[in-house]
């Protein structure tokens, strides 16, 4: 005769740990699977059941239902396991990081923990890992970043974000750029179940084109307000096109149109601009786009607007983004400018050369 279940009654702030832990995407598989063992043993699900929905033997089921009864959550984390713990050396840890600066197998183009340690023959993985994880590598993360190498980068950095923060009196400073091949895509979505229990929005592998269109945006950066217009191409004429609809709506101002490097922007002799004394175009430095407002804009349209969009036609595209552009100028605030650390200029060919 088994014995009776051991039964399971949560404080709000233990319910709210283990339902934390058990969406957690980065905490160790056995966590979170405890985590959910608790939490349906809580709602009254016998041992039987819970050990057949989070994959568990129903002795272990028994068990952790058991140690969480007796030391609540502290129950759930592992116990010490026994033998001493065995450490690595300095000139270990030299070893492995001098390896990092070697051509890795023939057929790999990087390292991996498993190669660093077939490679030295006598330094187990689970050691190799403590040393990068020592010295924060990431053996298969890389990041990429563009370092602008104009002459004139403080100069024209510091013309932008002096009308950032101190735009001149009655003058508007305009954010302008374009947002090409946006894609109409047409592809089934909904929502799908995970066999780890969670549920999220996703879409068919497979779609339908159904051709592209440009968006040109112009950010109104006083107010967080957006002007946008819709074209086939993003050639000159389309760009002095949407252009005259902004002017239309500030007469009687000095516009400050803060622009790219882009060749439709920046003609050798532009006739526009003659014909508009009260426009200024304002150019960021070379590879620092990242200076105009406007892409931090493009940026929220795509999460928000375009991500996951299903669409059928162009047309509807359009509408899409127009409606979005309506919700988002109702609740319009300008950015805050702030100013991160830039990634050094140059990069160092060996780790070695990184630390020294």
């Amino acid at each position: 005769m088994r014995r009776p279940e051991t039964v399971i009654t949560l404080t709000c702030d233990e319910r709210g740990s283990l339902e934390s832990l058990g969406r957690s995407q980065t905490a160790p598989y056995r966590s979170v699977q405890r985590a959910r063992l608790v939490l349906l043993a809580a709602g009254g699900m016998d041992n039987t059941a819970i050990a057949k929905e989070v994959g568990l033997s129903r002795a272990r089921v028994v068990a952790w239902r058991r140690r969480f009864a007796e030391r609540r959550l502290a129950g759930l984390a592992d116990k010490p396991r026994p033998g001493p713990v065995r450490r690595y050396d300095q000139t270990t840890e030299k070893r492995v990081l001098a390896q990092l600066d070697r051509s890795p197998p023939p057929g790999n183009a990087t390292w991996t923990g498993n190669l660093v340690s077939e490679a030295l023959g006598d330094v187990p993985p689970h050691q190799v890992w403590s040393v990068l994880r020592k010295h924060g590598i990431h053996l298969q993360r890389r990041r990429s970043w563009c370092v602008s190498t104009d002459p004139e980068f403080a100069q024209k950095a510091a013309d932008i974000v002096g009308l950032y923060l101190d735009p001149p009196d009655n003058g508007v400073v305009l954010s302008v750029d374009e947002k090409p091949a946006i894609q109409a895509l047409q592809r089934a979505q909904g929502w799908l179940r995970l066999p780890n229990g969670q549920a999220l929005r996703g879409f068919n592998h497979e779609y339908k084109r159904h051709g592209t269109t440009t968006l040109f945006a112009a950010l109104e950066v006083a107010t967080g307000m957006v002007r946008a217009g819709h074209y086939s191409r993003r050639r000159r004429r389309e760009f002095l096109d949407f252009m005259n609809g902004v002017v239309s709506h500030y007469p009687d101002k000095e516009l400050h149109v803060i622009l790219d490097n882009l060749s439709t922007h920046k003609p050798k002799r532009d006739r526009w601009l003659a014909r508009h004394p009260n426009v200024h175009f304002h150019y960021t430095p070379t590879h620092a786009s990242w200076l105009n407002q406007i892409e931090c804009w493009f940026s929220i349209l795509s999460r928000r607007a375009l991500n996951g969009l299903s669409a059928t036609s162009v047309r509807q595209v359009c509408r899409a983004i127009d409606a979005f552009i309506g919700a988002y100028n109702q609740q319009a605030k300008p950015f805050e400018w702030t100013k991160r650390n830039v990634y050094p200029g140059r990069l160092q060919r060996t780790y070695q050369d990184l630390i020294n």
